[in-house]
């Protein structure tokens, strides 16, 4: 039986002169495999470092996951994630430093042994001949079946895994009949069928719709939080890693630039480290993790704008202005408000005061004075009278019109104000330009 299967399959079938018997795994290794946490952390990578030739893809890195961590791996293409993950299942061999497995060094160990240890969701679930789905998620029993016996558990792992990961009503198809999606779940399947302490995945959701995304993610969570196994995945969804893993460790350039639990790794200063970007980074204000929203290249607006609001339009309407290169002022506003993050993750000077607090003199004055300066002033609907009269004497007024459309009855007359209910936090740009009078760019 042959497949293209990458990586962990090629293990699956024995070492590297393909004998199925050569299982350099001892007793102990093997009564921790199910799920006995070891004394140190169940996966530990040393200052590995792995070439391709002259070229060097992973330089010194240590990187821990404890039995019972879900650990994220991002970064962006080509950072080396798919290479630390292959040296870690003994799919290549680190040019220096190692890697322990249930305290198991994985270099010394036969494929099959370490396939006892370590199972492997991998990005290509390509398969060029038409196994049925049962018959891929069986594979995953390889590494137990020994030379002169079957293996007695075989039946009830294959039926386990392919129930969690909803693929049981593919069992009779061909692999190659389903979707890429189909086909992801189905390789987790056969990995969950390998019944190992540590499970490694390569963009485990790269292929699926969001409900299957959700659903695996959670169901790695559940293994790690019920069964105890040490999990490490590369995820490219910064959002995703954040809301289910328990630390994230950014990989740039074969290094590790910051490891540790997601609000203390996702900043704007890593982000833009490792992927060349800049970005925002607030609570999601559904889940409470970070959430990451990169810039395009800033634009070159020289404009200065005071923003007058709250609330989500907001914080948006501060962002693209931002991001269009202007410089941004803000307030007043509640200092717990995610218009106040979002202008404090952009570096926009900003007056803040307690939420539901009265505005007093002194935050009122601030607030004028960034008026004063400003070009033009944005007020986002709706707004509470006392900031509604900041900007009252100012000739440059665009309003963003409410969420749903609304225009405030109290509206000054003689106000130059952009035409309110067509500008939203996307085309307030525009709305500043036509207020000023200033050619509206193809772009705004």
């Amino acid at each position: 039986m042959t497949s293209d299967l990458p990586g962990p399959f090629d293990a699956l079938v024995g070492g590297e002169d393909g004998a199925a018997g050569d299982d350099r795994l001892s007793p102990t290794a093997l009564d921790r495999s199910a799920t006995t946490p070891t004394d140190g952390p169940l996966v530990a990578v040393d200052g590995v470092s792995v070439g391709y030739g002259d070229v060097g893809v992973l330089a010194d890195v240590s990187l821990s996951v404890d039995s019972g961590e879900f650990v994220g791996l991002v970064g962006p293409n080509g950072a080396g994630k798919t290479t630390l993950l292959k040296s870690i299942n003994g799919v290549l061999a680190p040019d220096s430093g190692s890697v322990r497995v249930a305290d198991e060094t994985v270099s010394t160990l036969s494929a099959r042994a370490a396939s006892r240890l370590v199972a492997t969701v991998p990005q290509d679930t390509t398969v060029a001949f038409e196994f049925t789905v049962e018959d891929i998620v069986e594979m995953g029993r390889t590494p137990y079946h020994g030379r002169f016996s079957g293996d007695s558990d075989a039946g009830e792992a294959v039926e386990r895994a392919l129930e969690r990961t909803e693929t049981a009503r593919f069992r009779d198809r061909s692999v190659a009949s389903l979707s890429g999606g189909e086909r992801q779940r189905v390789v987790l399947a056969r990995a969950l069928a390998q019944e190992t302490p540590a499970l490694l995945l390569d963009e485990p959701t790269a292929s699926l719709d969001v409900n299957h995304q959700v659903r695996t993610l959670e169901l790695v969570r559940d293994l790690v939080d019920t069964e105890g196994k040490a999990a490490l995945a590369a995820i490219h969804d910064l959002d995703v890693a954040a809301r289910f893993c328990d630390r994230l460790a950014v990989l740039a350039d074969g290094d590790l630039l910051a490891v540790g639990p997601p609000e203390a790794v996702l900043t704007a200063d890593h982000v833009g480290t490792a992927f060349d970007t800049d970005a925002a980074v607030l609570p999601n204000p559904v889940t409470g993790t970070p959430a990451v929203t990169p810039f395009s290249e800033p634009g070159d607006a020289d404009l200065t704008v005071h923003v007058v609001g709250t609330g989500q339009r907001t914080a948006r309407t501060v962002s693209v202005l931002s991001s269009a290169g202007a410089t941004v002022t803000v307030g007043v506003v509640p200092s717990g408000d995610v218009a106040a993050a979002t202008a404090r993750e952009l570096a926009a000077e900003t007056v803040t005061a307690p939420a539901f607090a009265a505005l007093d003199a002194e935050r009122e004055t601030a607030a004028r004075d960034l008026l004063a300066a400003a070009d033009a002033a944005v007020v986002v609907e709706p707004v509470a009278a006392p900031l509604r009269a900041l900007v009252r004497d100012r000739d440059a007024v665009v309003r963003v019109a409410a969420a749903d459309g609304s225009v405030p009855a109290d509206r000054q007359s003689g106000e130059r104000s952009y035409h309110s209910d067509t500008v939203t936090p996307e085309t307030v740009l525009a709305g500043v330009r036509r207020a000023l009078d200033r050619p509206v760019e193809a772009d705004d």
